[in-house]
């Protein structure tokens, strides 16, 4: 499901929007897909071709009219899952409808004519409003071709309360995501509704001190795109991290335990699975300080208490899966089971926290997933995204 060993072509005609495509490279290329970047002679105006080779570690393919290369066009039209144009400008757009082939870019969407598209159209705000465009991204859709935005906001020339500026990266990586998967409404993930939650969450001592752990917050993000590539309707619950949100994904942000508790509790009666992912604290101080304590008044005994149980204490829908998460540091297994039984889970997903590459603040993780009928499942050292995968592979039997 992931873009892991995808091949993508990615266009990149001239705009001022050319540099979120930098971003959009790189994206593409910490998923795992082989990315070739195809630079129109406007586009290298604005971005050099250096910066894709670094970032994408290919060479940059930009004419025609390149040596050994006559037929990269009939080529690069072939070979690749997708060719996504970002930005898509109205030059390109009226180009590409008109059937022309005067450059590397549009001669190679002339030659895909029977193979996916997805253009992030990108443009000043009377452009894109204007007949001609409209035209032209009607003919290029009946012909296949997949559009994403473009947004509401600043434009080069300024503020704008209409659309033409392009969508951010991580929501074309997401479009680009969905189409690789297939068809979504096949997918027995279609239209379910998933909370997945993710990260630490902090209690505090006083204003400015808390007691959290270095939970990341990756895994469950990671796990919150994965279903939402699957066509689930997903819910991300994330407790405070460095992450930006999966673009265009529902986030409840909480900081305790107690807030994710109240947002679970709200969530819950309408979820037909809950991936709980996340790392609350167990432990919170009794007493809680309305005004720092300066360190010079001495030593300090802080006497703490459990925090809320989410898992065990959360009334459940019928027929909701339920998955839970147990980072160890010995007896894994057993502590494992323990937690799937006396939690009443559906899946158990267990990693040492020891283990080099994996648990916190890493992009990789090995685990081993553990169900109720006796299932064990373990995987290699991975990344994050590409267990998320596999653990949606294994809980999707349950649903």
């Amino acid at each position: 499901m992931s873009l892991a060993r995808r091949h993508v072509v990615l266009g990149v005609s001239g705009g001022i929007a050319c540099y979120k495509s930098c971003f959009l490279a790189r994206r593409l290329t910490e998923a795992g897909a082989t990315v070739d970047v195809v630079l129109t002679a406007a586009a290298a105006e604005f971005v050099r071709p250096v910066t894709f080779e670094a970032l994408s570690g290919r060479p940059v393919l930009s004419s025609l009219w390149e040596r050994g290369r006559a037929l990269a066009h009939i080529d690069l039209a072939k070979d690749p899952d997708l060719v996504i144009v970002a930005p898509a400008t109205a030059n390109i757009l009226a180009r590409a409808a008109m059937g022309m082939a005067d450059d590397l870019l549009t001669a190679l969407l002339l030659a895909r004519a029977d193979r996916p598209v997805l253009a992030a159209p990108a443009m000043n705000d009377a452009m894109y409003a204007n007949p001609a465009t409209t035209a032209n991204i009607k003919a290029l859709a009946a012909r296949g071709w997949h559009f994403i935005g473009p947004d509401i906001g600043a434009l080069a020339e300024g503020p704008s309360e209409r659309p033409g500026r392009m969508s951010e990266p991580d929501a074309i990586f997401a479009a680009a995501e969905r189409l690789l998967a297939g068809n979504p409404a096949n997918s027995k993930w279609s239209g379910k509704r998933v909370v997945v939650t993710a990260g630490p969450t902090r209690e505090h001592l006083d204003p400015v001190r808390v007691i959290t752990n270095p939970s990341s917050g990756r895994m469950g993000y990671a796990l919150a795109e994965a279903a939402r590539a699957r066509g689930a309707d997903v819910v991300l619950v994330t407790g405070p991290t460095e992450l930006a949100p999966p673009a265009g994904l529902a986030t409840t942000r909480v900081e305790t335990t107690e807030e994710m508790q109240h947002a679970l509790e709200s969530l819950i009666p309408n979820a037909d699975a809950l991936i709980m992912s996340a790392a609350p604290a167990d432990y919170r101080p009794k007493t809680h300080a309305a005004k720092k304590r300066p360190r010079t008044a001495g030593p300090l005994t802080v006497e703490l208490e459990a925090t809320p149980d989410i898992l065990g204490s959360l009334e459940r829908r019928k027929g909701m899966v339920v998955v839970g998460f147990a980072l160890e540091t010995g007896n894994g297994l057993a502590h494992a089971r323990s937690k799937m039984q006396n939690k009443a889970l559906d899946y158990v997903i267990l990693n040492d926290a020891t283990e080099p590459g994996a648990g916190f603040e890493v992009t990789t993780n090995r685990v081993t997933i553990l169900g109720r009928n006796g299932k064990q499942v373990d995987l290699p050292l991975l990344s994050k995204r590409d267990v998320a995968d596999r653990i949606l592979d294994v809980v999707e039997e349950a649903l």
